[in-house]
């Protein structure tokens, strides 16, 4: 089968397609062959080089997370989804491989009906993410939130999930995305110089957490918030010298103390949320799998309102 991988840091253009084994399911498991899958901005700066020394990966490193395809291999032990159904979800996160024509996952759900496999393909990483990190700052009905970067991948459903739990949402893009964010329930201002006063402009009653998609602008967040404990960051390996927790994922069964387990229950509840056609994923671009160096190259200028996907 065909499967994404790079043996080599350097540019978009050491990512290639390669021939690999096909996977089979587990017991757990299920196998999709995929349909769509999500390109992570987390795997194009690994590629880059440029988190070498905070995160070490063994070549060759096949990459993909998230994908959406029909089932056709079901390992022993599960119940509730049968060869054909459509689903999305996600790979095991230490293994990857989720851009390939098939993929082992070990959390689905099924993919709801108003989506196209390209916004299935690329909706369980972000909808995994935004929950881990919404949970961890107890986002409730009432409070204000600050989703700093958006209209990214993670940042558009973190929007989505913020506002369907009855929070008022703040986001931050380029001012070409605002309305992007005004579609999604967020009320958007720009980010860089001057963040700390437009934001209180927008919440003069304060603002109760802060999602950092993005990195760089750990300060002016914590200014923002009024505490370090009420900023979560996805984006900033700085974050533990200003106070604030760097939330990562554990793979399944693995021994990490600083990752925290994977929010998978923020599969179901992005189903629903569609169902009810309140969680859109916004999809800036999708490439045949064979073009997943220019996905990267997209990805890389992290200037894409929403997710990149590849179509198999």
């Amino acid at each position: 089968m065909r499967a994404v991988q790079f043996s080599e840091y350097g540019p978009p253009a050491v990512v290639g397609v390669a021939d690999a084994e096909e996977p089979h399911a587990g017991p757990g498991e299920i196998r999709v062959a995929v349909r769509a899958s999500g390109v992570s901005t987390g795997e194009t700066r690994l590629r880059s080089g440029a988190w070498r020394d905070l995160v070490p990966v063994a070549f060759p490193y096949r990459t993909g997370f998230d994908a959406a395809g029909a089932v056709d291999e079901v390992g022993a032990g599960v119940t509730g989804v049968a060869l054909g159904d459509a689903v999305f979800g996600v790979v095991d996160m230490a293994a990857r491989g989720a851009n390939a024509d098939h993929a082992v996952l070990v959390a689905w759900a099924p993919k709801p009906a108003a989506w196209s496999w390209a916004e299935a393909g690329g909706a369980a990483g972000g909808a995994e993410t935004a929950t881990r990190v919404l949970d961890r700052l107890g986002v409730r009905a009432g409070q204000t939130v600050l989703v700093q970067g958006a209209a990214g991948a993670t940042g558009t459903v973190a929007v989505q999930f913020a506002a369907a739990r009855g929070a008022t949402v703040i986001g931050t893009a380029s001012e070409r995305n605002h309305d992007v964010l005004r579609s999604l329930g967020a009320e958007p201002t720009t980010y860089g110089a001057g963040l700390v006063e437009r934001v209180r402009a927008l919440a003069p009653g304060g603002v109760d957490a802060v999602l950092d998609c993005a990195g760089g602008a750990l300060p002016d967040l914590i200014a923002v918030a009024g505490s370090p404990e009420r900023v979560v960051t996805i984006a900033d390996f700085a974050a533990a010298s200003h106070g604030v927790h760097l939330s990562r994922g554990a793979p399944v069964g693995a021994d990490d103390p600083g990752a925290e387990p994977l929010a998978l229950h923020g599969l179901a509840a992005a189903v629903a949320l569609a169902d009810q056609g309140r969680l859109r994923i916004p999809v800036a671009a999708a490439f045949p799998l064979a073009d997943v160096a220019a996905a990267h190259e997209l990805s890389g200028s992290r200037h894409a309102p929403g997710r990149i996907v590849l179509l198999h």
